[in-house]
């Protein structure tokens, strides 16, 4: 059974910094593409950023692209959001996810990724 717990949000002010991190466990990680979405109040779940299974590929919404980093450490089993010059926009709960069967879907998808986490609540105040 596959498990995904996010850590690290929190409340910041705009322009402020979070490292969000997301631990995985019950399956192959090392061979999984990992992703975070985030669902703002009011608004559909939407793709934040992408990272393949190796590190080497990585995939930005455009409204984060330039603040923030997704980044995996495959020994520790986590995925890593590192988001600087946070925006009251940013506000939202970030979901952390992983792939399951549908790697036809391209890894910006929600369709590709079969497992969630319960999320993590960011609140950049204005």
């Amino acid at each position: 059974q596959v498990q995904l717990v996010e850590s690290g949000g929190g409340l910041v002010q705009a322009g402020g910094s979070l490292r969000l991190s997301c631990a995985a466990s019950g399956r192959t990680f090392r061979r999984s593409a990992m992703a975070w979405f985030r669902q703002g109040p009011g608004k559909e779940r939407e793709f934040v950023a992408a990272i393949n299974w190796s590190g080497g590929n990585t995939y930005y919404t455009d409204s984060v692209k330039g603040r923030a980093t997704i980044s995996r450490d495959n020994a520790k089993n986590t995925v890593y959001l590192q988001m600087n010059s946070l925006k009251p926009e940013d506000t939202a709960v970030y979901y952390c996810a992983t792939e399951g069967s549908n790697t036809n879907y391209n890894m910006m998808s929600r369709r590709r990724y079969d497992y969630w986490g319960q999320g993590t609540q960011v609140t950049v105040s204005s």
